[in-house]
């Protein structure tokens, strides 16, 4: 009998824990901010502009329901270069023109910025491609300000931090972050500075890695002479560029051939999963390459990944020896919490224990990993993927260094807890990391 009422309470109490789940995920999202944290910030007024759907509020200055000739009049004189770049447009010079009121709405204190949905009532073969990649998960477009606002130290880092963030995780929110506003050229859209405004820096030197190839020096040394209003198809450009490869053929979907997931984990690349992803580079490749060269930079691809990961998962195997002997300063339980706390304070090392959301609140060798790992693995990564032999060779001596760097401080480390031991040195009492002017203002003011 009573076991009878475990097999039956067992589903009960599953099914009201993820109820409760599911009504507390709700409820976290109901504040003034979105995501996952929204109850522990509030948006600033520029967060309408990288969030329009969540934040974007008209102006009340002019009031009034106007057609698209008197918008049109008025914005000669207020802001004449969008104008401008209006009448240039495809949306000004179609037969039945696109305008104003189409994308903005009518009354001038109801107006809205675009969203993707609202370009998708007239571009839906684009919108539905760019959907699409929810379905191959992170990294994508589409998920991008969902990945950015659900993320624990976007709520606990001050807003000007995370508006340098949020600024290129907008391309989930809105268009123009590859078409600029008002005019949507697409050949503006085909060149390779509209992505690398976002695709650049330390965790994604897309740009440095392009450049440096062979590809990407022909495009410098020739391609403001090319035509960039024809369709990204085979034998339209002399070399390919970001959107060649990841949006042939005009494809709005970047994440249907992501074959090592932005290089953050390691991945079997011999998969049926794979091994599709595989082909379809190597269908691309072969626009201008031989499949057997293609099919080899691939393999190279992966002898490099697997060069990367021995580095890695030693560094990865330091830390987690010094956790075991709680030797990791400041402690988990020692740092300030992030928002919504924590049931189990631990700290997390690799991808995955989740160290991609905790690279802000860590102890000093943490973030040498952090930057070993997201920084120059990816450095090394990015170099193999676009055929920098230089990059590659540059991203592992910095992993090399780093290793030997985290290697050096766990001695260190281990030394002094031995000299706390024997009381040569007085132990760093516990609350020393937990106040500060950057940690206590932004408490208060976020």
């Amino acid at each position: 009998m009573r076991y009878r009422l475990k097999l039956i309470a067992l589903p009960i109490v599953a099914l009201l824990a993820v109820s409760a789940g599911f009504v507390y995920v709700h409820w976290s999202k109901g504040g003034t901010g979105a995501g996952l944290y929204s109850r522990h910030w509030s948006p600033d007024p520029v967060q309408g502009y990288w969030d329009p759907e969540n934040f974007y509020q008209s102006t009340e200055i002019v009031e009034g329901i106007f057609e698209a000739e008197l918008c049109v009049q008025c914005h000669e004189g207020i802001t004449p270069g969008i104008v401008a770049d209006w009448r240039a447009s495809r949306h000004a010079l179609n037969i039945d023109p696109v305008s104003c009121n189409d994308c903005h709405g009518s009354d001038h204190q109801q107006l809205r910025l675009p969203t993707p949905e609202v370009c998708g009532k007239c571009h839906g073969k684009q919108h539905g491609e760019f959907q699409d990649e929810a379905r191959y998960g992170f990294p994508s477009h589409v998920l991008a300000m969902e990945r950015a606002l659900d993320a624990p130290h976007f709520a606990d880092k001050p807003k000007a931090e995370v508006q340098s963030c949020v600024q290129c995780h907008s391309v989930a929110t809105k268009c123009d972050s590859c078409h600029t506003r008002h005019r949507f050229d697409a050949a503006e859209a085909r060149r390779p500075e509209a992505c690398v405004t976002c695709h650049s820096g330390p965790p994604h030197p897309d740009d440095e890695t392009y450049f440096a190839s062979a590809h990407g020096q022909l495009y410098r040394a020739e391609g403001s002479d090319w035509d960039w209003s024809k369709p990204l198809i085979k034998g339209n450009y002399k070399a390919p560029t970001c959107a060649y490869c990841h949006m042939d053929g005009g494809r709005h979907q970047v994440a249907h051939k992501s074959l090592w997931k932005f290089g953050l984990r390691e991945i079997n690349p011999h998969t049926s999963k794979n091994q599709v992803l595989r082909k379809r580079w190597i269908k691309l490749c072969s626009d201008c390459h031989e499949e057997s060269k293609a099919a080899q930079w691939l393999t190279d691809l992966d002898q490099e990944r697997k060069q990367a990961w021995k580095k890695l998962y030693k560094a990865e195997a330091v830390l987690k020896d010094l956790r075991s002997e709680e030797l990791l300063r400041p402690a988990a339980d020692e740092r300030p919490p992030y928002p919504m706390g924590s049931l189990w304070q631990r700290e997390r090392i690799g991808f995955f224990e989740g160290q991609a959301s905790a690279f802000y609140n860590v102890s000093a060798i943490e973030r040498d990993y952090f930057e070993m790992w997201y920084f120059e693995n990816l450095g090394a990564y990015k170099s193999a993927a676009h055929g920098s032999m230089a990059g590659i060779k540059s991203g592992h001596d910095k992993m090399a260094a780093s290793l030997d760097r985290i290697e050096t401080k766990a001695k260190e480390l281990r030394n002094l807890f031995e000299a706390e031991q024997k009381g040569e040195i007085a132990p760093a009492p516990s609350e020393l990391w937990m106040k500060g002017a950057y940690t206590d203002y932004n408490r208060d003011h976020n």
